[in-house]
Parts: C-alpha cells; sequence; structure tokens
C-alpha cells in the first residue's frame, strides 16, 4: 500500500524544456541554535504534460516515480498564471 505522494508549491522559472518545467520551492527554517528563520530555496524539474506551464506560474507539483534523470515531480495545478 502506497502512502500520500509529497507536494510543494513554488513558481516555474523555466519552460524552455520540452514536457518540462523547473520550478523553484521555498521554505522557511528555523536555525537549530541561533533560532533565525532562514530561507531555503531548491529548484526541481517537474513534468508538465500539456506544456501549459509559463514563466512566473504559480504551480503544485506532487511527487512521482522517476521519469528521466533529474525529473521527480509532476504538475498537478496551475494555481495562479503569471500576468
Amino acid at each position: 500500500m502506497r502512502g500520500k505522494a509529497k507536494t510543494r508549491e513554488g513558481v516555474v522559472v523555466s519552460d524552455k524544456m520540452d514536457k518540462t518545467v523547473v520550478v523553484m520551492v521555498e521554505r522557511l527554517v528555523q536555525h537549530a541554535k541561533y533560532k533565525k528563520h532562514l530561507r531555503q530555496r531548491k529548484k526541481l524539474k517537474a513534468h508538465d504534460q500539456e506544456n501549459r506551464c509559463g514563466v512566473g506560474d504559480r504551480v503544485l507539483i506532487a511527487e512521482s516515480r522517476p521519469l528521466s534523470r533529474h525529473k521527480r515531480w509532476t504538475v498537478r495545478a496551475i494555481l495562479e498564471k503569471a500576468v
């Protein structure tokens, strides 16, 4: 039985590849010793089957099986289109 797939929200920073977008995911982490909140960013490659995403779109991505060497996420929904 499978568990629930992880989901992340981020902004598309590149859509130059076919059926693939690069999504910048940001999260706040508190430093263990100094308790300062740090902003951590990670670029994840996500599968976009219909090539609907554009640069600046806010998207919801979900973890999936490995689709290529670096692609482990799929675009679930476009939450907000870029203007």
